[in-house]
């Protein structure tokens, strides 16, 4: 994500101009890397010890889901206000504010003792690093000056970026299996201390700008996002005509009509409404919230198929997810050579695809299926087609943008992310919650744990028909909204594509 860095009012302390280099570079590097990859790995790094704290802090089986989405919703929500505070109050110093926050609710929330102890440190988690994380790239592009230099560094970055959910599943897995699943927080407290006791003496401070915070558009987006997401999940355990339910999703629709209102009035809106009049642009967001939605439910319930219907340890859960991210990330870094050659929208499509067939293919699953063959092998097919589409949503997604509304744009990428493992988990949360409850016929003659695995079994495989409906849902969207040939020649989607990735 890039922010321009254009200033009004210099800051008191040091002001560096963007680019203008640093004296430790290696060092900046390091801090920047650092924050970032432990930003990543938080959005997955506690997937793989879910069952564990399923039993330790007694969960439901859909409450489960927020241990996730309390996370990912203030992450996606104050994402945007995040941004705005660096722009506002300096760079280095939202960061540490950013860093240090991040690190109190880690420890916070690696001394859990109930349900709710743990949602309200994930959820304090989300909003640190929702203020970190705009900082990070912006502080790079401050300390780097342009050319090789800087390409080296933004490349790192990348890598980090597409690699911090591969390790975090593997690592999340080896600290709940030989430690426990309170480690995959309490890792943050050391990292944290350090890079908040370095940030000060190695990074250099942006100048602070003049404006105002759009913290009524802040909250009425998070809180309404949040009530929707709620409602899915009482949904699921108690039933859509459930006056809880019904009150969450009413809420939900209020509070983000108040958003939509809110943003068409402010002078100086946290999100700019002009940024969706582009049908590439609009149809992006949408198409980024469906892939995730999809990729995120993948993991969440698998992650419990492998471990209570296989009998993987948490290490093994983890390590079982490695084709799809490896591919992925692989995929990911080969997709920008590829688009100038055949079209933004035709690799788009065809990503889209391939991962909407591997998605079908995992659905299939059921208690007596084998990995390698039924699982692993769409796990290929799911990452490629992921890593495919990534870069050219990203790309539409600040297609044709002023670069007044750079920010803003890239950040609304970062936010449909967020907000759709959210979104989409939540959805899911009540079609797994259905399914789970297997007819007889589907078991006869079982012992009760045969049963259980067998019912659990189902649930994954009709919430992954679900991921695959998402999957499907956003292929529809790239034809009919996002795809029009003709408009935009190859050379122009090559150029847009560089911007992008420099960014």
């Amino acid at each position: 994500m890039s922010h321009t860095l254009t200033s009004r009012a210099p800051d008191r302390g040091r002001s560096d101009v963007s680019g203008a280099g640093t004296a430790h570079p290696a060092v900046v590097l390091s801090i920047i890397l650092a924050t970032y990859l432990m930003i990543i790995l938080d959005a997955t790094i506690i997937i793989t010890a879910l069952p564990r704290i399923h039993e330790a802090l007694g969960f439901s089986a859909t409450g489960l889901s927020w241990v996730q989405s309390a996370y990912t919703l203030t992450f996606g929500g104050f994402l945007l206000l995040g941004a705005r505070a660096g722009d506002l109050l300096g760079r280095r110093r939202t960061f540490l504010a950013g860093i240090a926050l991040f690190t109190a609710a880690s420890l916070f929330g690696g001394l859990a003792q109930s349900s709710g102890w743990l949602l309200a440190a994930r959820a304090l988690q989300g909003i640190g690093a929702a203020i970190a994380a705009p900082s990070t790239l912006a502080l790079l592009q401050i300390s780097f000056p342009e050319g090789p230099e800087r390409a080296r560094a933004v490349g790192a970055y990348s890598a980090v970026a597409g690699a911090g959910g591969s390790v975090g599943l593997v690592l999340g897995g080896m600290l709940t299996s030989w430690v426990s699943w309170r480690w995959g927080l309490f890792i943050n407290v050391p990292i944290g201390i350090v890079l908040v006791a370095l940030a000060p003496r190695y990074l250099p401070e942006s100048e602070r700008r003049s404006g105002h915070f759009d913290l009524v558009g802040a909250a009425t987006s998070t809180l309404g996002m949040t009530a929707l997401v709620y409602g899915f999940v009482r949904a699921a355990s108690s039933g859509w005509s459930d006056p809880g339910s019904i009150v969450s999703f009413a809420a939900g629709a209020g509070l983000l009509a108040a958003f939509v209102r809110t943003e068409r009035r402010a002078q100086q809106p946290i999100t700019p409404l002009h940024l969706f009049a582009s049908r590439e642009r609009a149809g992006s967001y949408v198409v980024r919230m469906l892939v995730v939605s999809g990729m995120f439910a993948m993991f969440f319930f698998l992650t419990q198929y492998f471990q209570g219907v296989l009998g993987y340890s948490a290490l093994q859960a983890g390590l079982a997810f490695l084709p799809v991210t490896a591919v992925m990330f692989l995929a990911a870094r080969l997709a920008p050579r590829i688009g100038p050659r055949i079209g933004n929208m035709r690799l788009l499509a065809g990503g889209v695809a391939v991962a909407l067939v591997g998605m079908v293919l995992l659905g299939r699953i059921t208690p007596s299926s084998h990995y390698l063959g039924t699982i692993a092998l769409p796990m290929l097919l799911l990452g490629t087609g992921i890593g495919t589409a990534l870069t050219p949503l990203t790309t539409a997604g600040v297609a044709g943008v002023v670069p007044e509304d750079a920010g803003a744009a890239s950040g609304l990428v970062n936010v449909a992310q967020q907000l759709g493992a959210s979104l989409g988990l939540g959805i899911l949360v009540t079609v797994f919650a259905a399914a789970s409850h297997v007819p007889a016929r589907l078991a006869p003659h079982t012992t009760p744990t045969r049963a259980a695995e067998a019912a659990l079994a189902h649930g994954v495989a009709t919430a992954l028909r679900g991921s695959a409906l998402f999957l499907a849902l956003g292929l529809v969207v790239v034809v009919t909204v996002m795809w029009r040939p003709g408009l935009a020649t190859a050379r122009t989607e090559a150029a847009v594509m560089a911007g992008a990735l420099e960014d």
